[in-house]
């Protein structure tokens, strides 16, 4: 069994490890390739525009995530084509439909993006362009397993014609998907698409002249293309084995529930969860995970040891379903916190109105067990992870906790992110995430930024203003959006730009 699975970046431990074997199997299956496509994959990925294509790469992996197989699709979106520039199964795993599964991942990205057809090279099976008998076996196999999807050979061009420098007469073909929309190959797309290819691709061995003859040669319209002559006729569209999209991970708290304070006024209820997971769940593209249990190491990374300890301790001994809200706030003598744990709550809580009961904490700890499993789908390789939790966090600073929160959800999945490279945390709750901003706030690995009602009108009050930016190391790595009390959707999105721009810096 293997699966498909699309590699964005270099960014996580698992991606570079994927990349690393496709650059094995790259060498050992294009030896005469020039040595610049391998080693430009990760600057093309980043960097689409230096190259003139966008850069797609998806893998097969096996159970154990060894690469056995590779693609890159190149993506023009201003002329609107894709172009498969590279394929390859590794030598040990021949076969066992990976190649099929990889071609049709491609159609289905290259219709997704709205391409008016899928191209590439194929080298020639006939016997007057290619004298070595074993040669033309597996050039013809090539060309079989493509028209099987009904891609076939532009002809009557001079696409083929040798290059002015070049030894070899040898040109490949070059290759026509319609992706199934069974429209003819105009000839004004063809010549953007072969100059496209040539000046951008293949620009150090393309002089300019030789560039206008090609395109000159392309006078049909629509274009000519060669019969089919392994299928018969065009195929219909068919699904390959393991060429499933990859869906959205939810992890969603299967224990939010327990925490539920009926108590008049308290409006963080567990409806939010299922509200939110039953609208979601109609679109078809999540699929749920499990919560994995975490030590609490992770927390202690983030939390003081001395507000986590009083938390568990405090929740253990609450009265039977009943809550203990604070009502002293002893900051006066930090030395001596008050015995009684009901009024050290104050000592720990920022306001009035957050409760602690015998479920807050259990309901807290395992709030962030689905976030960090959520954290490490991501770091596992998957491409997006949606932790859909209560209580929420991002109230809960270092030493206190607050606003419903108890533990900083996103402040601990950073933490642990941040082990792998730079985090970005992009808070949109109505109030300031004071929780995020106060943990990391004298750090630069880890950006905070929260769009938020000004601290003027809306809770918590005392933290959130424009021009706290961080400090030491961290000055810079903390941004605050404060929006005014009548807000509209323009003015909502303008600051939303700003916050991605500050990301993408970042």
């Amino acid at each position: 069994m293997f699966s498909i699975r699309r590699i964005y970046d270099d960014t996580i431990p698992v991606n570079r490890a994927a990349i690393a074997e496709v650059s094995e199997i790259f060498k050992s299956q294009f030896p005469d390739a020039p040595l610049s496509d391998d080693a430009k994959l990760v600057d093309k990925l980043h960097n689409p525009f230096d190259h003139g294509f966008r850069t797609i790469l998806y893998v097969a992996q096996n159970a154990s995530r060894k690469v056995s197989g590779f693609a890159t699709l190149l993506h023009e979106p201003t002329i609107g084509f894709t172009y498969l520039e590279y394929m390859a199964i590794g030598k040990a795993t021949p076969g066992r439909g990976i190649g099929a599964a990889l071609y049709e991942r491609l159609r289905d990205e290259s219709v997704s993006l709205g391409a008016k057809g899928l191209f590439f090279e194929c080298l020639p099976e006939d016997k007057d362009r290619c004298a070595d008998a074993a040669i033309r076996k597996q050039n013809a196999a090539r060309m079989k397993f493509y028209e099987a999807y009904g891609a076939l050979p532009i002809t009557n061009t001079k696409y083929e014609l040798a290059v002015p420098s070049g030894t070899d007469d040898s040109l490949p073909h070059l290759m026509y998907d319609d992706l199934d929309t069974n429209q003819p190959l105009r000839a004004k797309l063809l010549r953007q698409v072969v100059r496209a290819v040539l000046e951008r691709k293949y620009a150090d061995i393309c002089p300019p002249s030789y560039i206008e003859e090609v395109l000159a040669s392309i006078q049909a319209d629509p274009v000519a293309l060669r019969p089919f002559r392994y299928v018969g006729e065009k195929p219909a569209h068919r699904l390959a084995t393991g060429s499933e999209k990859e869906s959205i991970a939810i992890v969603i708290n299967d224990k939010h529930d327990i925490h539920h304070i009926r108590e008049r006024g308290y409006v963080e209820s567990p409806v939010r969860i299922s509200v939110i997971k039953d609208e979601l769940m109609k679109s078809g593209f999540f699929e749920t995970i499990p919560v994995t249990e975490y030590s609490m190491d992770r927390i202690l990374a983030v939390h003081d040891a001395g507000l986590v300890s009083f938390l568990e301790a405090a929740c253990a001994a609450a009265p039977e379903k009943k809550s203990v809200y604070p009502y002293v706030f002893p900051i006066r003598n930090a030395t001596r916190p008050p015995k009684d744990l009901s009024v050290r709550a104050g000592y720990y809580c920022i306001d009035t109105f957050t409760p602690i009961n015998r479920n807050a904490f259990p309901a807290a700890k395992r709030a962030v067990d689905a976030t960090l499993t959520a954290a490490d789908l991501v770091l596992g390789g998957r491409r997006i992870a949606y932790s859909l939790v209560r209580p929420p966090g991002h109230h809960a600073e270092r030493k206190t906790f607050g606003g419903f929160c108890y533990f900083c959800n996103a402040g601990i999945a950073a933490q642990h992110l941040s082990q792998h490279g730079k985090v970005a945390i992009l808070d949109i709750d109505y109030h300031h995430g004071n929780g995020q901003q106060d943990i990391f706030y004298a750090r630069r690995d880890v950006f905070t930024i929260s769009i938020h009602g000004d601290p003027d009108f809306a809770y918590p009050y005392f933290t959130g203003f424009a021009e706290e930016t961080g400090e030491a190391e961290g000055e810079g790595y903390n941004l605050n959006i404060v929006l005014p009390e009548q807000q509209d959707g323009r003015q909502y999105r303008v600051a939303l730009a700003t916050t991605i721009e500050a990301i993408k810096n970042f």
